[in-house]
This record gives structure tokens, C-alpha cells and sequence, in this order.
């Protein structure tokens, strides 16, 4: 290469070289920054991307409805019988996982009319973090640990209902004055389940929480929290064998001024497999409210057995026992007898038959017969 070709060619370069910064110097300022924006928005969606696939969130949405036709010849001064047709109630859910350890759920229901305790409201509103098997986490508006039948969905107690321990005693709608909760408060509860054996199943469980105590979308009214617990063993698989405990109290919502205790204890024991035995004994202290001479002791006790007959068939027979004064003057005892056919796993229809025996003076209403019939639909 010549000389003259070289200095050529290098004027060349270094006019290009001053031309390229010339125009980066010289670019206008709101296209630099359109340039900073766009790479941080791509830098976000990357974040964002990869954080929702770490989540991996899931939601499952379902539902459930229970129609119900009952009759009884339950006299009364004004009633001879009693038939009607009735949707007991319609029930939606949601439920899922978030970042494999935090499970969530929420739970409606809808029945009756609007007003306090009927037409649409909230039942459950959880998250449980649920790492650790030994030590799980919850809170927000969920059943209240105490007894064993309390937490059975409807779908799954056998019987067209809940006995009369937890209707009373474990507040699905409780004796105390409490509004009707369904057996749930707001709060929050550790469980756990350790030692586990070596077909899978552990040995010993245990749940603790602490709750407002006035039952479900109603917030604290004393600064009082209830401490529920329970703990029990499971010696084979299927089979719990425990005890609950709750020290608690009641404002009226009325009459900010009047409380009761709710202090009770229960035992009891559970095997659920094709075969159901279920028993449970609970007791309680304290009065209710706006009636000042209501008893102040009150218990009950029930056992239940279920037995599959043929596939899809199965009948339950149920002992049923209450007291609201501890005394065998207030007992009232249901004798219960239900047959559950289900149909494909959506489907379960339901008949069911129960005496009462009501203890006490004698008049009308004492001792009648009960038949209902119930579907389950679930979606």
C-alpha cells in the first residue's frame, strides 16, 4: 500500500469515528429515555415472570346444594304436623395452592332470606402455610378445633345432621346466644402431626388456636380471646383417639355489658375407613346470654356407626344425647337411622329417620317421629 492510500484510508476512519459520536451526543434526550424505559419495563416483566412461575398458583372452584323434604308429627299448640319442601342451602368454594407451602381457601353460603345470619355470607377465608408437616400455620375465619364431628363437611356426617353436642357445645349453633357460626370464629391456629410410623400415618396430632369468640364476621368485643385445643393419637391407621379443651368467653352483641364463660372439654374417638365408628362425650360451664337463669352446666354424648352394605349403599345408626341442665331431667335423646346412596362422586341422596325423647313435664312435643329426605349435589 502506498503512502497516499494509507492517509486515505485513515482520514476515512476517523471522519466515521467523530460522525458516530457526533450523532450518540447529539441524540435527543426523550429518545435516551424511551430507551432507559422500555429496557427496565423488559428487566420487570422478567422479574414478574419469573416470580409467577416460582408462585405457580392454582385455584379450584366448586360447590354444593342440599335440597330437603322432612316431615314429623311433632304436636304443639298450634301445629298438629309438620311437612315441608326446603333448599337448606347453597355453598361455593375456592381453594388453592401458592408457591407449593401456602394453601387458601373460601367458602360462601346462601339460604333463607337476607338478614343477619341467613341469605348470602361468608363461612371460610383462610391461608395455612403448610411447609412442615409438624407445624402448620392458619388464619383468618375457619371451624373451630373442638370435637371431632365439628369440621365434617355436611356431605360427610351421614346423617341429614350434625349431633347435638356440636350443634350446642361445639357452636354450630351454640347454646350460649352465640349467632349462628356454623362451628367457625376468626383467629389463628397452629397444628401439627409428628411420628410418623411406617405405613404412613402419624402417630400423634395436635391443634391450638386463638379466636375472637363471637362466631364468624363479627369482630372482638372484649379484647377476650377464646383458647381452643386439641390433641389425639392415632395408635392404627383411620383410628383418633383425643381430647378438646376451650376456655373462652361471650359478649352479648346486644349488651356490650353482659358475658358468659364458655369453658368446656371434651373426648371422644373416631375410625373412618369403609366402616365409620364415631363417640364423642363433651361438657361445658357457663350461662346464656339475656337469660340469667339459664343453667350454667350443661353436656351430652353420642355414638354413631356406619356400615356399607352394598357398593354405593351405606347406613348409619345414631345414639344422640344432650342435657342442657347436667341433669337427667333435661335430657333429650334422638334415636337416628340413615341410609346414604351415592352416585358417581357428585351425587348423594339421603333418607333419614329419628326419634326424640324429650325428659321433662309431660306435654305435647315430648316424643315424635322425624322423616326426612335429602339430596346432595355437588359441582
Amino acid at each position: 500500500m502506498t503512502l497516499k492510500r494509507f492517509i486515505i484510508l485513515s482520514l476515512l476512519t476517523v471522519s466515521c469515528g467523530v460522525a458516530s459520536a457526533t450523532e450518540v451526543e447529539t441524540m435527543p434526550t426523550a429518545e435516551m429515555d424511551s430507551v432507559k424505559v422500555v429496557t427496565e419495563t423488559a428487566e420487570k416483566n422478567g422479574k414478574f415472570k419469573n416470580f409467577m412461575q416460582k408462585a405457580n398458583p392454582s385455584l379450584k372452584f366448586g360447590g354444593f346444594i342440599v335440597g330437603k323434604y322432612s316431615i314429623d308429627d311433632k304436636r304443639s299448640a298450634s301445629k298438629s304436623n309438620n311437612n315441608s319442601f326446603d333448599m337448606r342451602y347453597l355453598r361455593l368454594y375456592a381453594n388453592g395452592y401458592c408457591f407449593d407451602d401456602f394453601y387458601y381457601r373460601f367458602q360462601l353460603e346462601v339460604n333463607g332470606s337476607p338478614g343477619e345470619d341467613r341469605g348470602p355470607r361468608l363461612l371460610d377465608a383462610f391461608v395455612e402455610w403448610q411447609r412442615y408437616d409438624f407445624a402448620k400455620i392458619k388464619l383468618g375465619q375457619f371451624k373451630r378445633p373442638f370435637g371431632f364431628e365439628n369440621p365434617y363437611s355436611p356431605l360427610n356426617v351421614g346423617h341429614g345432621s350434625y349431633s347435638q353436642i356440636s350443634t350446642k357445645l361445639a357452636s354450630l349453633n351454640d347454646r350460649i346466644g352465640e349467632h349462628k357460626s356454623n362451628g367457625r370464629d376468626v383467629g389463628v391456629q397452629l397444628q401439627g402431626d409428628l411420628f410418623k410410623s411406617d405405613r404412613g400415618h402419624h402417630w400423634l396430632h395436635y391443634q391450638v388456636g386463638l379466636f375472637n369468640g363471637q362466631g364468624i364476621n363479627h369482630a372482638d368485643k372484649d379484647n377476650f380471646k377464646d383458647l381452643i385445643g386439641g390433641l389425639w393419637i392415632s395408635p392404627v391407621k383411620d383410628l383418633c383417639i383425643g381430647g378438646f379443651g376451650w376456655n373462652g368467653r361471650y359478649t352479648n352483641e346486644s349488651e356490650l355489658t353482659e358475658q358468659v364463660k364458655r369453658q368446656r372439654w371434651g373426648v371422644g374417638l373416631k375410625y373412618e375407613s369403609d366402616y365409620t365408628v364415631r363417640a364423642e362425650y363433651m361438657a361445658s360451664y357457663g350461662g346464656v346470654v339475656g337469660k340469667p337463669t339459664a343453667p350454667t352446666k350443661s353436656d351430652g354424648w353420642y355414638a354413631t356407626v356406619g356400615v356399607p352394605v352394598v357398593k354405593n349403599l351405606k347406613l348409619y345408626a345414631r345414639w344422640d344425647c344432650y342435657r342442657d341442665a347436667m341433669t337427667w331431667e333435661s335430657l333429650q335423646t334422638n334415636y337416628g337411622f340413615s341410609a346414604n346412596y351415592t352416585l358417581g362422586k357428585n351425587l348423594i341422596f339421603q333418607a333419614n329417620y329419628a326419634f326424640t325423647d324429650k325428659r321433662g313435664p309431660a306435654k305435647m312435643g315430648n316424643h315424635y317421629n322425624t322423616f326426612d329426605i335429602q339430596v346432595y349435589a355437588r359441582f
